[in-house]
């Protein structure tokens, strides 16, 4: 059995041929990507295959979804351990205005923010938005 099945099994997911194929596509990416970026590297599989596969590993806490502000959302794996829970697991997100990426800056936690008494946080979401670490050629 490969570490990419022993982590789907250890989700609760049943490690099939293309939730292997998709998990590795996400493991090789340094960034986040868009359904449709994994439609051009699948393309001969159905989009409702992807995107039923992305849905599922988002909910069994294997990727999280990043609204980086372009209206499109983009997808990136967890880190081993996390739960996607709002008091310790939240990270930045940086957007590079100059070629449209978006990176998880896992080193860089979200503090713990307390909401009002009555207000309940179900998502966090921090993104930095500039120039990338490519782009600026630093």
């Amino acid at each position: 059995m490969t570490e990419i099945e022993k982590t789907l099994e250890n989700h609760q997911v049943r490690p099939t041929a293309m939730r292997i194929l998709i998990y590795k596509y996400l493991a090789e990416k340094e960034i986040a990507v868009a359904l449709t970026d994994i439609e051009s590297a699948f393309a001969k599989a159905e989009r409702t295959t992807l995107y039923r596969t992305l849905k599922t590993f988002e909910e069994k806490k294997i990727v999280h979804q990043i609204d980086d502000g372009t209206g499109i959302s983009k997808y990136a794996l967890c880190e081993s351990g996390c739960n996607c829970e709002i008091d310790q697991d939240l990270h930045l997100h940086f957007h590079c205005n100059n070629c449209n990426e978006t990176v998880c800056l896992t080193e860089h936690k979200i503090p713990q923010i307390k909401v009002p008494d009555g207000f309940v946080s179900e998502n966090v979401n921090l993104v930095v938005k500039g120039i990338c670490d490519k782009c600026s050629g630093q």
